[in-house]
């Protein structure tokens, strides 16, 4: 902690530097959808392809950084001659003009990996001479052992120096990892140049003040959707996730005449899209179908208002196929949920989806009101045909820094190796993608901990030991929709591999499972 004081007290200026924060909030975004793009067909009854406009893993209502109050980092020096990295009109930090694309990367660069940081030299200046040259000895050695600075090597002695509490070697570290990392370059360059924000914002704060993100300002909402959009387009992590989920609740409700879904996560809604056009084309009429949408706060920013336009959206769509429905709105976080906000009524068949949100609710190792267990208790009683479960396959909620740091490198590492199969690497989109969509999650899983430590994913395993306890039971997943995203996968690289097992669904790339799947009753 004196460190930590020290660090506060010291100069920074030119180099990445965290402000404490009055009050918890996440590093995250949520997933956003929009439902004004085209439809098409993919495949018979069970549904159509929508290409909503994004859809990211961050999504939570109780956590979610406001848009006036989002963390980035920023200069000490907040003055008139502080740099604006951000574009004239948004404050994104890459600006839309070609001509100038260049040197805003360079600028960006800059301000990420620009000059060493001092904000050890306290701690520098208070080491005797001989001690502070074994210091240096001792990392010249050791940078001498690395395969010829090999970055993911450096990144990992760099994280394990932190979690030690090395000072002085996390900070020569981060000197060397500052020539290495591009966010332009290579896959593992462009995740380390994120990484690095991560432990030098883990180092240069403390306590429950740790969570900063981005120096670059929030973009404009338009611009959000845009970014989040190419990335669901670029990746089929989400298509593969909605799509096996409505294949599940239009299973289940194939025999019913009411239905009503409780979204916890409605964001822009687009995911009912599809699941609405296949109960139309359904033998014998649609149901009538009510959903339920929970909302956040950056969702609403990101559509520009309130659940009111994700009604209208889909009550408009939902008139054009000719399918009753009702919009119910619950602006309350998920962690919130009580039975009376769901509106629920009788003689409807229910069913309940958790796609890519139940990461966020904290659990028993953030507070002991164990809000995770408590939903799924909450909703089991409920007597839901089906809840269908989507989540990123990773492990970052309870583990420790350092295995932690391991697992985020390794799952990150897979999906820039994902992004950089579609997009050029130069591709002034893509670093807008990488930086808004999964940079934050990035900076959030390393440098937080407590309750400001939202992306907090678990392996399948453990969902199902929950799931179980609160008195679920697994629900067989469709084989028609299982054919229907082998398909859809044959439209992105051979890399991305399918596989059902133990009643699951998973997508990976290469030999690293990145979603998982799977329906309970």
């Amino acid at each position: 902690m004196q460190a930590s004081q020290r660090l506060r007290r010291s100069p920074m200026s030119n180099t990445l530097y965290y402000q404490p924060v009055q009050k918890a909030e996440a590093c995250c975004l949520p997933q956003f959808q929009t439902l004004d793009n085209h439809l098409s067909y993919i495949n018979g009854s069970h549904g159509f392809y929508h290409s909503p406009s994004t859809a990211s893993f961050s999504s939570n209502g109780s956590s979610i950084c406001h848009q006036e109050s989002q963390p980035y980092l920023s200069d000490v020096r907040q003055s008139s001659e502080t740099t604006n990295y951000g574009s004239p009109t948004s404050g994104s930090c890459i600006t839309d003009g070609a001509n100038d694309f260049m040197h805003k990367l360079k600028e960006l660069e800059t301000v990420m990996l620009g000059p060493d940081s001092d904000f050890l030299e306290s701690y520098d200046n208070s080491l005797p001479n001989s001690v502070a040259s074994t210091e240096i000895n001792s990392w010249r050695q050791m940078m001498e052992a690395m395969p010829r600075r090999d970055l993911k090597h450096v990144l990992i002695a760099c994280a394990k120096a932190v979690s030690d509490g090395d000072l002085l070697t996390a900070q020569v570290l981060i000197s060397e990892l500052r020539q290495m990392v591009s966010v332009s370059g290579e896959p593992i360059q462009r995740l380390g140049a994120y990484i690095l924000e991560g432990l030098v914002a883990r180092l240069a704060a403390s306590g429950s003040s740790i969570c900063k993100s981005l120096r670059c300002k929030e973009p404009a909402s338009f611009e959000l959707l845009s970014y989040m959009h190419m990335l669901y387009e670029i990746c089929p992590y989400f298509k593969f996730g909605y799509m096996s989920a409505n294949g599940a609740i239009a299973e289940a409700m194939k025999d019913e005449n009411r239905v009503h879904i409780i979204d916890f996560q409605i964001a822009q809604g687009s995911q009912w899209v599809t699941l609405i056009q296949a109960f139309a084309a359904r033998p014998g009429g649609p149901p009538h179908i009510r959903v339920t949408g929970i909302d956040d706060s950056t969702s609403a920013y990101a559509r520009g208002g309130g659940l009111n336009i994700v009604g209208q959206r889909l009550s408009k769509l939902a008139k054009a196929f000719k399918v009753p429905f009702e919009f119910h709105a619950a602006a309350i976080s998920g962690s919130d949920v009580q039975v009376e906000n769901l509106g629920i009524q009788p003689g409807e068949a229910l069913a309940v989806n958790f796609a890519f949100t139940l990461h966020h609710i904290p659990d028993e190792s953030v507070s002991t009101e164990n809000h995770r267990d408590g939903l799924l208790r909450m909703v089991k009683n409920l007597n839901p045909k089906v809840v269908t479960l989507v989540e990123q396959e990773s492990n970052t909620n309870t583990a420790a820094f350092f295995p932690r740091f391991l697992e985020t490198l390794d799952y990150y590492t897979a999906m820039f190796e994902s992004i950089d199969m579609t997009l050029p690497r130069g591709h002034k989109e893509r670093i807008n993608v990488e930086q808004h969509c999964l940079a934050r999650d990035v900076v959030n899983i390393i440098a937080c901990e407590g309750i400001e430590r939202v992306e907090r994913h678990e392996l399948l395993g453990k969902w199902k030991s929950r799931f179980r306890m609160a008195g679920f039971s697994p629900y067989p997943l469709s084989s028609l929709v299982n054919a229907t995203i082998k398909r859809l996968l044959e439209s992105y690289s051979d890399k991305y591999r399918l596989e059902e097992r133990d009643g699951a669904l998973y997508l990976g790339w290469m030999n690293r499972d990145l979603v998982a799947s799977c329906a309970w009753k």
